[in-house]
């Protein structure tokens, strides 16, 4: 787990405003409905502001225009982008294109897909300076070592001829990083960042982060879905809903007491490595642009709504004793109600029949070796999590049950039968019984295929249903994953990552499985439908004998949804058993590194408050 942030006053860091958003609004073609709105807030040098909510709330919109930019078929209709001083919204594009990087600097969420694969390393870092023409020659090539070293990555020749593909995802992200620290810009705008990072590089790359901000006064913009990590790295939080800044404020203080019922909603979804969690998700959407309700855009899924609510849309005004400001007219009636967390009970600590047994897997890939004499069972109706950093042998040891991974030894059995190495040596009926929801939903969906002929081939494949039977399963399958019905029509392209996930869980659960092997399926998902997924999964492992090979590193949700736990490193398990005795009572060193580095694990990281924010 990351240390708290530097007192910003204690180090005498500038607190005015490096980055000032005034009634930032962008719209969709020349007269369509606002994608965001009415948006206003300050950012102080070295300050750390977060921008949460579910997809489609306008996070990442905000993020571009910061950089002067809007996605095809939008555009910037009114208000201000103030940078250092200096509005960059109304400047020609040449001035634009020449304070992007000087003066504003972007980490993308995917480094992996926005670096140059055939450009080394050192050449695509310097090539930022090169653009800028910052300095001489040599002055450029020793920023460059100089950068590398500031986000903790080896400065010598043989990494700077590394190409990305040589890699690991913690060193892809530390140079993104590099790259947008290289001309050491004022504001810096980073988009979920850390997504699919294991907790141990995670906090890493966001210590380095935080260190960097608070070392050259950078004001930083924080995109994410993980409130966890907010609740450690950022000062101050801003929580959007469809387009809105609902609630902003201190992090301490939203999330302790939050004023919007949105924001109490989001927090009681957030899973705790502390305590088994009933995760809640909130019922419906977030509602797209030009299907908005008049007045308060949440009040269709508020329980604090009332017919008020329907006349007018609040404003955004502060909040009676608090440096808060949020946009509800029952802020007394939300703040008087207190969070309440419901714990799961514990899991019963009689194991069940084994369905799937593991003994002595040993993996390779070519002459390498991953896994070594791995022994795991999963019990009916058990969820069993497999945790560890990345490169541990996780995605390895489930493709290889999954039988999308053949270059094994060892021996595998499903229900007493032995399971063949490939899938294609399976029968029709193994096939169907253990299924798979790949990590990354980008990949694992047909992109020529809509999304209703995805769904319905397994259920065409398997006999399950046909015709207008087939069509109303599917339907079925998506309600459950939280889409709506339209979607079916729809083809991957038109999704975002979180939907394509529910699709291609939806897929997985259309065979009516018996084991299901999940690989890091959560997390490109919002906390909301992340908790009405596992929620889902839950129900169908108790209800219908389900089980699952659990594959993650999020220990908050191996919390709520694993009756048990195996920690994997390098290729070997070294810690089995229940959840809760693995998590309360690790007896592993690397197990007790991986609670440490998990945000939420500990309460006496709070980050200081800085400046007067907005």
């Amino acid at each position: 787990m990351t240390p708290p942030i530097t007192d910003i006053e204690a180090t005498g860091t500038d607190t005015t405003a490096s980055c000032t958003v005034n009634g930032l609004r962008v719209v969709l073609g020349r007269t369509g409905p606002d994608v965001v709105d009415d948006i206003a807030f300050d950012v102080a040098a070295g300050e750390i502001l977060a921008l949460v909510g579910e997809s489609g709330s306008g996070k990442t919109t905000i993020a571009t225009a910061l950089l002067a930019h809007t996605r095809r078929g939008a555009r910037v209709d009114a208000g201000e982008v103030v940078l250092d001083g200096r509005e960059l919204l109304g400047a020609p594009a040449a001035e634009a294109r020449r304070r992007r990087g000087s003066e504003v600097a972007y980490v993308p969420q995917d480094p992996a897909a926005s670096l140059n694969p055939v450009m080394r390393v050192g050449s695509q870092i310097r090539e930022v300076l090169d653009v800028h023409h910052a300095g001489t020659p040599a002055e450029r090539d020793a920023r460059v070592r100089e950068v590398l070293a500031e986000v903790a990555l080896p400065d010598d020749d043989a990494f700077l001829r590394r190409y990305p593909h040589q890699l690991s995802g913690g060193q892809l992200q530390r140079v993104g990083i590099a790259m947008a620290f290289a001309l050491r810009p004022k504001v810096l705008v980073l988009d979920e960042p850390t997504t699919g990072l294991d907790v141990t590089t995670q906090a890493h790359v966001l210590a380095t982060v935080r260190e960097l901000c608070a070392r050259h006064d950078v004001a930083a913009v924080y995109v994410t879905h993980d409130l966890a990590v907010v609740g450690e790295f950022a000062h101050r939080v801003a929580v959007m809903y469809a387009g809105r800044i609902v609630e902003i404020g201190p992090r301490e203080t939203v999330f302790a007491a939050p004023s919007h019922p949105y924001t109490r909603a989001l927090l009681t979804a957030v899973p705790s490595v502390n305590e088994a969690r009933v995760l809640t998700g909130i019922p419906g959407s977030t509602p797209s642009p030009g299907r908005r309700p008049t007045g308060c855009r949440f009040r269709d899924r508020c329980d604090f709504a009332e017919e008020a609510c329907a006349e007018r849309e609040p404003e955004l005004t502060a909040v009676t004793g608090s440096d808060v400001r949020a946009r509800c007219r029952r802020v007394d009636h939300v703040r008087a109600r207190p969070l309440h967390f419901t714990v799961a009970p514990p899991a019963d600590a009689e194991r069940p029949a084994p369905v799937l047994t593991v003994e002595g897997l040993t993996a390779h890939y070519g002459s390498r070796q991953i896994l070594h004499g791995i022994d795991l069972t999963v019990g009916r109706n058990e969820c069993v999590a497999v945790v560890g950093q990345s490169g541990s042998g996780k995605s390895t040891l489930s493709r290889a049950v999954g039988g999308l991974h053949d270059e094994w030894t060892g021996t595998v059995t499903f229900q007493d039968e032995p399971l063949p190495p490939g899938a294609r040596q399976r029968g029709r009926e193994l096939r169907k019984a253990v299924q798979y929801v790949f990590q990354n939903p980008y990949l694992a969906l047909n992109p020529r295929m809509t999304v209703g002929k995805i769904i319905r081939r397994p259920l065409e494949l398997f006999g399950l249903a046909r015709g207008a039977a087939a069509t109303e399963r599917v339907h079925e399958l998506l309600a459950q994953v939280m889409l709506s019905p339209g979607v079916a029509d729809l083809r991957p392209d038109r999704l975002s990552g979180g939907e394509r996930q529910r699709v291609a869980i939806a897929r997985a659960l259309a065979c009516e499985p018996e084991l299901l092997i999940c690989d890091e399926v959560t997390s490109a998902l919002d906390v909301s439908v992340q908790a009405s997924i596992v929620t889902l999964l839950d129900e169908l492992r108790t209800s219908r004998g389900l089980s699952m090979l659990f594959v993650t590193h999020n220990l908050a949700l191996v919390r709520s949804l694993a009756t048990r736990v195996a920690v994997l490193s390098d290729g070997r398990i070294v810690e089995e058993g229940p959840t809760a005795e693995v998590l309360d009572r690790p007896t592993h060193p690397y197990t007790r590194q991986l609670l440490e580095d998990t945000p939420g694990r500990k309460s006496d990281s709070t980050p200081e408050p800085v400046g007067e924010g907005a």
